[in-house]
């Protein structure tokens, strides 16, 4: 499967917004509040729905959590009456015809219940995806019952930590690993210092090294989001064809493992999958800049309120530098002046 694009119309912080994807990797970038996240929970929720069981709209509310559950409280809060619509296009192969989902809503659709066309022919045509979303909060180390506690409504986390958990859980992998798939279990190895056990009997994820294993949770956030990396790579969940989500990559990683991280992604691309990140960090996009090779496909989009107001303005380009209204540039070199007037 190759996300092609997605129309927003009415929704959240989208007044119209349509963005057109590669189908390699997808880096969007720019302040808060200006619906990255919210793009990535959309397009997950889209790749959910290709199981017979899940419904797009009932996936996205358990995505994105709105009050009780309505999605009315996802369109645009302006006056008036209004049309929240998502459209997503996306093909077998770049080149392949296209397959369109889509979902229209208003203040009075009840909980979930949007209008929704192309369902059939999006579960037909994509049937065995494998898509995933990585949150920026590492939560392998919370997993103890946490699918039971949240069905009870005990604690409350969207659907994006308690998938990645099941993900983490089943070893979906068939025969021998591939050299490249070997060499990159290896390369995070080297940052983790151990791989992923999960304990069925008392639910928890552990670092083992050698015939000592240590708790997920007295392990630190940053090894255990490459731990994370390591499972979803070796248990065939980030095969060819697979599409997966990862929100702030960067977050409480030792920036020595940024490079790492992007050299990852981008072996993950040539692998087949095709990857969607959001970040606000200047390394990790200048990162793919450096070491993206020839063949290797990276599109940086970019997404901003125009001249202070609440209209999101977007733009895109193949190199970071290049982007308009490129925030992460624009506080790098303000960082920079300050830094240069201190000695002066």
């Amino acid at each position: 499967m190759i996300i092609k694009k997605i129309k927003l119309e009415n929704f959240t912080v989208f007044e119209d917004q349509q963005i057109e994807f590669d189908p390699g990797i997808n880096i969007l970038i720019g302040e808060n509040g200006t619906g990255k996240t919210h793009i990535l929970k959309v397009l997950y929720s889209a790749c959910q729905s290709i199981d017979k069981k899940v419904s797009f709209p009932h996936k996205l509310v358990l995505t994105m959590l709105p009050d009780d559950y309505k999605i009315s409280r996802l369109l645009t809060r302006k006056p008036g009456n209004r049309t929240g619509i998502i459209r997503i296009a996306a093909g077998e192969s770049e080149m392949a015809s296209e397959r369109v989902l889509k979902a229209s809503f208003n203040g009075k659709t009840k909980k979930w219940e949007a209008d929704v066309t192309g369902e059939d022919g999006w579960e037909e045509s994509f049937s065995g995806l494998s898509s995933i979303f990585i949150p920026a909060k590492e939560i392998l180390s919370h997993s103890y019952n946490l699918n039971a506690a949240t069905e009870k409504n005990n604690v409350r986390f969207d659907d994006t930590y308690l998938d990645i958990i099941n993900a983490a859980k089943v070893d979906i992998s068939v025969g021998r690993n591939s050299a490249s798939k070997n060499a990159m279990l290896r390369r995070i190895q080297e940052m983790t210092h151990g791989t992923v056990v999960y304990d069925a009997k008392r639910d928890e994820f552990y670092l083992k090294n050698g015939s000592s294993r240590q708790e997920f949770n007295l392990v630190a956030e940053g090894i255990r989001k490459m731990a994370l990396l390591w499972q979803l790579v070796k248990n065939g969940t980030l095969e060819k064809g697979s599409v997966l989500f990862w929100d702030e990559p960067e977050a409480n990683i030792n920036p020595t493992y940024i490079s790492i991280i992007v050299e990852m992604l981008l072996e993950l691309q040539r692998q087949g999958v095709q990857i969607f990140i959001s970040t606000h960090d200047y390394m990790i996009a200048s990162y793919f800049d450096v070491k993206k090779q020839a063949g290797d496909s990276v599109v940086f989009h970019s997404l901003s309120h125009a001249d202070g107001t609440d209209i999101i303005y977007y733009d895109k380009s193949k190199t970071f530098d290049n982007l308009k209204n490129n925030v992460i540039i624009t506080a790098f070199n303000e960082l920079l002046n300050e830094i240069y007037n201190l000695g002066v």
